[in-house]
């Protein structure tokens, strides 16, 4: 029996390298486990009830941490280091047209939902392309 466990564990690990989405890594563990136990103890469903149940265990309780741990860290460009950042309005920018803020020592193109005066303070919302979405701070 220990040769069907060992079949089944190698088809999921082809499955999860073809894939890469963490599909099937719980149940490799779980069949790795059910093999195990296959040489010492000759019950079929006994086997395929620990593969069953420590994988969904394993899914449940690890599906996160994996994730974490694999997922890469967002690298902040230049760009992105402006946002939430307070900006100073150089050059009036009117309801959903395009104006002038200046942030981090340089000027860029914004616009806002609002009208905002020379002089006004804002916050960067987003980038857009390369101007700035831009909201009036509040006192």
């Amino acid at each position: 029996m220990w040769l069907v466990w060992l079949i089944i564990v190698l088809v999921l690990a082809f499955i999860e390298l073809s894939t890469v989405n963490l599909v099937s890594i719980w149940f490799i563990a779980s069949g790795l486990v059910s093999l195990i136990v296959s040489i010492f103890y000759d019950n079929f469903y006994v086997q395929f009830a620990i593969f069953v149940v420590l994988g969904i265990i394993l899914l449940l309780t690890t599906r996160k941490l994996l994730e974490k741990l694999i997922k890469p860290k967002e690298v902040k460009t230049n760009l992105d280091r402006v946002l939430g950042m307070e900006a100073i309005v150089t050059e009036d920018i009117k309801k959903h047209e395009i104006g002038e803020v200046k942030v981090d020592g340089k000027k860029w193109s914004a616009e806002s939902k609002e009208n905002l005066k020379v002089g006004d303070e804002v916050i960067v919302e987003a980038i857009n392309g390369v101007k700035l979405k831009v909201r009036k701070k509040e006192d």
